[in-house]
């Protein structure tokens, strides 16, 4: 076998490869020869098949592998000979002749093939001794925790019938059926559904105009589809339902005490409001991690600029991009809508691909010169943690994972990138800044709200 580099510009490398007929002869006939010992074919002794018969019946075929075990051959030679790191597998280019080829699986002429690929980048670790970041901190204050443990009993109180007209916060059982422009539409009819009023769970305007209504009424509701509606069909458009009202009902007074915590599945109240500050507690922290592992990245982001393996460059893309396509498209918006072209998006969206592919670089090289190592039992536990996503389908989840090693390499990715952000965060400044829940959550909640009035 022989190799030649053809081809060494910046990250990529390209290699031809060369199979003599001699040695494909020769790797042919040691493969037909274990076959020989092993084949067992009607009037012929084990181990005394003429190698000629052997060859017309399998020669093609252990052929194929042949080349396919050089292939891989040449694959590891060439790794190992010049001490690369590669970003993608390979790429193998056989002859497009199909007589070369030919000629090459009857031994009678050489195989050339080229092996294209992309090495990953060389850079040194950045000095992080000028970096800080902050940590923001918010303390769960009594107003919030009472606030949460009063909409807990709200959302599980209780609802009596009903005499006369229905209130802001009474529950309005109705059967409905919506239309546009005279015709009933997909989804807009519907039985014994319950609406409770001020709830701001249905478009708005429909819950309104139940105000006043009383058992047995029929009344039309004159409405129009946000524009940000789900539905591409419906997105703005103006509608009316005609509903019939067949209940209303009010809500019971609901006592924030040991006996609401013990329906909730609490001994007392205050093992509840406990257990409630302890989740948001949870919350508080997560999103504080976000937002410093965002600003530590941005960090890291600013202290590299070296080239990138285009390949996994243009993976990362396609990703994203595919993303972007099918989160538009079950919206019913266009680039237009977003206030930019599909040019301009492909643009931004290429250089997010590119911060992340240059940070998950960074991220690899910091963890493997740490020796950042995760366990089978972390992997376990998130396993455990993705399971519980999918209640009943328990078995056939754990066994994809058990099957998939690629699968189980994509639980242990975030677990690295956790661990290893946490490595990097002790070698670089954190300050803590108290903030509140407002504070903490606000970019997000501005952002949603962009969302929404777009």
């Amino acid at each position: 076998m022989q190799v030649t580099e053809t081809r060494s510009e910046g990250l990529r490398r390209e290699y031809k490869v060369t199979l003599p007929a001699s040695e494909l002869e020769e790797r042919l006939t040691g493969e037909l020869t274990t076959l020989k010992d092993k084949v067992r074919l009607n009037g012929f002794r084990p181990g005394k098949v003429p190698m000629a018969h052997l060859r017309k019946l399998y020669g093609r075929s252990v052929m194929a592998d042949v080349v396919q075990n050089a292939v891989s051959e040449a694959n590891r030679k060439i790794i190992e000979d010049n001490s690369l790191k590669l970003a993608m597998e390979p790429k193998v280019d056989l002859p497009s002749n199909q007589e070369e080829v030919e000629k090459a699986l009857q031994a009678k002429g050489d195989l050339d093939f080229t092996i294209a690929l992309e090495v990953l980048p060389e850079f040194e670790l950045a000095d992080l001794g000028d970096v800080s970041v902050t940590k923001q901190v918010a303390e769960v204050s009594e107003e919030e925790l009472e606030a949460a443990v009063k909409r807990m009993a709200q959302q599980n109180r209780t609802f009596s019938p009903k005499d006369g007209e229905a209130a802001e916060g009474d529950r309005v059982t109705v059967d409905f059926v919506g239309r546009i422009e005279g015709e009933a539409f997909d989804g807009g009819t519907a039985n014994d559904i319950d609406v409770d009023i001020g709830s701001g769970t249905f478009i708005p305007g429909f819950e309104e105009q139940l105000v006043g209504a009383k058992a047995g009424d029929e009344k039309t509701l004159s409405v129009t589809f946000p524009e940000n509606y789900g539905s591409e069909k419906l997105a703005g458009k103006p509608a009316e339902f005609e509903v019939k009202v067949k209940a209303v009902a009010a809500p019971e007074e609901v006592a924030i005490d040991d006996e609401m915590a013990k329906a909730f599945g609490m001994e007392s109240l205050e093992k509840l409001k406990e257990a409630v500050k302890s989740a948001i507690g949870r919350d508080f922290e997560a999103q504080s991690r976000r937002k410093l592992k965002k600003e530590l990245l941005d960090a890291l982001d600013a202290k590299y600029d070296f080239a990138l393996p285009e390949g996994l460059v243009e993976q990362e893309f396609n990703a994203v991009w595919s993303q972007v396509l099918a989160d538009l498209n079950n919206s019913g918006r266009s680039f237009a809508d977003e206030n930019t072209t599909e040019e301009a998006a492909r643009a931004e969206y290429r250089k997010i691909a590119e911060r992340r592919v240059r940070l998950g670089l960074v991220l690899a090289q910091v963890g493997e010169r740490a020796d950042i190592k995760v366990s089978d039992e972390e992997v376990n536990q998130a396993l455990v943690e993705r399971i519980r996503q999918y209640p009943g389908q328990e078995r056939q989840v754990w066994e994809f994972y058990q099957k998939n090693p690629g699968a189980r390499a994509e639980l242990r990715a975030p677990i690295f990138e956790e661990k290893t952000v946490d490595h990097i965060l002790g070698q670089v400044k954190v300050l803590e800044e108290p903030t509140t829940r407002e504070a903490l959550f606000k970019d997000d909640e501005e952002k949603e709200g962009a969302e929404a009035s777009a």
